[in-house]
């Protein structure tokens, strides 16, 4: 199946220089771009793009607020995926954007490979950072976060073999360390994630690792 792709940043060359690129990948289309975060929720209403790839810094409305509101349940009729663009790996916004909605970040200046790659992550429902790449850093970010915490009864709707699972998930585990760990079969696990993520109301594994520093589940800096 074909990935739909809206690329948003206000540098044209630098969408130009994207779209060319994702273009002659293989199952991916460019269907259009645009220039801030505004043009971005018009050009979606559209287009109905799977993947959004979204600058962080633009005029008129910022890339993490738009984001916000492409991602939110109750916002477009058409809910795309949001890579969200970045000059630096770990940066002021990548938490603020993580908490908006979106699947992961790219680096802007990301190669050819790279770029498909990601698309093709984030568009089959994955994030788009390992899980313990992604551990680390909304650990990072969390630390400093001056928010409270969340109830934990949001874990309520859990099974015991699902909070099992999903402590494995808030930690860092891949699918196959999850299995290996409660000795059960790689899909077994995948199976418990994705039931996980749906009763949670969760995007993806991102968003699961979020939630559980927000609730005290994990803290930042525990051993893994």
């Amino acid at each position: 199946m074909t990935v739909r792709v809206l690329i948003v940043d206000d540098q044209p060359m630098y969408r130009a220089g994207m779209s060319a690129i994702l273009g002659a990948a293989d199952g991916i289309a460019v269907v259009g771009e645009a220039s801030d975060g505004e043009e971005a929720l018009a050009r979606n209403r559209v287009l109905h793009p799977d993947v959004v790839l979204m600058d962080v810094r633009m005029p008129k409305m910022n890339g993490i607020d738009a984001t916000r509101q492409l991602t939110r349940p109750a916002g477009p009729a058409n809910i795309p995926r949001v890579v969200m663009l970045t000059t630096f790996d770990i940066d002021e916004y990548v938490y603020a954007a993580l908490e908006a909605g979106a699947s992961g970040f790219l680096l802007k200046d990301a190669d050819a490979q790279e770029l498909a790659s990601a698309v093709h992550i984030v568009a089959r429902g994955d994030s788009l950072l390992s899980p313990r790449v992604t551990r680390r850093l909304i650990g990072d970010f969390v630390a400093s976060k001056p928010t409270g915490l969340q109830s934990t009864t949001v874990f309520n709707s859990l099974t015991d073999r699902e909070r099992e699972v999903f402590l494995l998930i808030a930690t860092g585990r891949s699918n196959s360390e999850i299995g290996k760990e409660l000795f059960m079969a790689e899909q077994t696990a995948k199976s418990h994630v994705s039931r996980i993520l749906s009763k949670l109301h969760l995007r993806d594994r991102i968003h699961a690792v979020m939630l559980a520093y927000d609730t005290g589940l994990v803290r930042p800096g525990a051993p893994g």
